[in-house]
């Protein structure tokens, strides 16, 4: 299956890596455009914005000017697009900081073509959130203390407060949501929300519900350990 008319920005200073990726993902049938380093990157991105926007943003955690975790939380303050961190094995720490600055994902380098595009199809359905209304599942969920889960508006208050939420966190709280007081195993999370049909590294999920946690209130989600994560029927 080809993706025809996605356009990706892919941000990385090693030009043979992005060349190669950009060669690679066009063939694809992706259309990708490329900068060497992190203000650069914002930039374009902020001008494409206005004129043809990215679908998509590619992003390495070690750039020139501004590393990508800085960029990644530049672009959060004022965009949803779906961004993968591009991150070198053993960078595991800043795999974590990019993905609590408001990543999606992350990729450790070297990758393989098609796992890139099967991550990238991945996270542009995930980021693809319905609009409110076209779809539900169940009634709003509210609490004890101040929550409220509205899926059929995707709407999410705290004290009468709307709370914003990115789309992963979103699909997340509503996929807990569905049965409060029910383990919600972490594969189940990454197939459910993520797409993944294969393992990957359950980092991903924990930072997510840690960045939902922070929004919401952190004794409404319980760690399950070894199995997950469940909603507290009522916040303590």
């Amino acid at each position: 299956m080809r993706a025809d008319g996605v356009r990706v920005l892919m941000i990385e200073d090693d030009a043979v890596i992005r060349e190669a990726t950009s060669i690679g993902l066009e063939r694809l049938g992706y259309h990708v455009l490329g900068a060497e380093d992190g203000l650069e990157g914002l930039e374009l991105f902020r001008l494409l914005q206005e004129e043809d926007p990215v679908d998509a943003v590619l992003l390495d955690v070690m750039l020139p000017t501004m590393n990508g975790t800085q960029v990644c939380r530049q672009l959060r303050g004022f965009s949803n697009v779906p961004v993968i961190m591009l991150s070198a094995r053993g960078e595991g720490l800043d795999m974590v900081t990019g993905l609590d600055a408001g990543a999606d994902d992350y990729l450790a380098k070297p990758f393989d073509l098609q796992v890139l595009d099967a991550r990238l199809r991945a996270v542009l359905r995930r980021t693809a959130m319905p609009q409110a209304n076209t779809v539900a599942h169940g009634e709003p969920v509210p609490d004890a203390k101040g929550l409220d889960i509205d899926p059929h508006r995707l709407v999410v208050t705290l004290d009468a407060r709307e709370i914003h939420l990115t789309p992963t966190e979103m699909k997340i709280l509503l996929m807990l949501s569905e049965d409060p007081g029910v383990v919600v195993s972490r594969s189940d999370i990454l197939s459910e929300v993520w797409g993944y049909t294969w393992d990957a590294d359950h980092r991903v999920i924990d930072v997510h519900v840690q960045r939902l946690r922070r929004k919401i209130g952190a004794s409404r989600i319980e760690t399950v350990r070894g199995f997950g994560y469940r909603l507290q029927d009522e916040a303590p």
